[in-house]
């Protein structure tokens, strides 16, 4: 079965950065585009950036637009977001978002995704 596993959150204080992974198995990773959601406490879980099945385009939030950057490595069946200039608002958990499709078509909508990671916090202090 399809297997998604981030890694890379933590504390941080503003304006610093992460870079968060996300490592799949179980399906020919390089044929689906692939995304990352968040959840703030309190809140629901949002869109914040997908890629690809080639990685050629990529797709952000108005919110991290210029700051967050997705990127994958499909020898290596990762995914990445970095996370640069980071702000408070920024805290919550991160999933990792598995696509059947290879493009980007409704990319911002949870139900595109039928795999998701466990999730990995990341916490911006002021």
């Amino acid at each position: 079965q399809v297997q998604l596993v981030e890694s890379g959150g933590g504390l941080v204080q503003a304006g610093g950065s992460l870079r968060l992974s996300c490592a799949a198995s179980g399906r020919t990773f390089s044929n689906y585009a692939m995304g990352w959601f968040r959840q703030a406490p309190g809140k629901e879980r949002e869109f914040v950036a997908a890629i690809s099945y080639s990685g050629v385009d990529t797709y952000y939030a108005d919110s991290v637009k210029g700051r967050f950057a997705i990127s994958r490595d499909n020898a290596k069946n990762t995914v990445y977001l970095q996370m640069n200039s980071l702000r408070p608002d920024d805290t919550a958990v991160y999933y990792c978002a598995g696509s059947d499709r290879r493009s980007l078509v409704r990319a911002t909508q949870q139900y595109e995704y039928p795999y998701w990671g466990q999730g990995t916090q990341v916490t911006v202090s002021s």
